[in-house]
């Protein structure tokens, strides 16, 4: 029997396959999942409570999906409301809750309006920065 050629196309799925399904599957969008991504790393979030509340605080539990040979050795989280050029009042801490898996606590939206989270996924290569707008009323 000849041994199969392996095409482009082949060796990207076997990557694909090679990567942990289980941790892509935490970053999968669902009900009251809020996510964003780069090339090297998703994000999936949900905040507690759910419906974020103008001036009240909140807190949010972030899962990292790195791509296969990208390693997460940090997260940190602010929002900022780009019209207004400010950000929140309040420093939110993060700590992590698990491989991949932050809690942040601390956050509030002190006002109504465009609000534009921000997640820094430090890695060994740099920061890898993704931003997930969120409207709060």
């Amino acid at each position: 029997m000849k041994p199969k050629r392996r095409t482009a196309a082949g060796l990207a799925l076997s990557a694909l396959l090679a990567a942990s399904p289980a941790a892509y599957a935490a970053c999968d969008a669902g009900p009251g999942v809020l996510r964003g991504e780069t090339s090297k790393v998703a994000l999936a979030f949900r905040t507690t409570p759910p419906v974020i509340k103008v001036g009240e605080l909140f807190s949010l539990r972030a899962e990292v999906c790195p791509q296969a040979g990208t390693r997460v050795s940090g997260l940190k989280v602010d929002a900022s409301m780009p019209a207004h050029k400010h950000g929140m009042n309040y420093q939110p801490r993060v700590r992590q809750t698990g491989p991949g898996s932050y809690a942040a606590t601390g956050l509030m939206f002190h006002m109504p309006g465009r609000w534009q989270f921000t997640f820094d996924v430090e890695t060994p290569a740099g920061r890898e920065r993704i931003h997930v707008d969120y409207t709060a009323e």
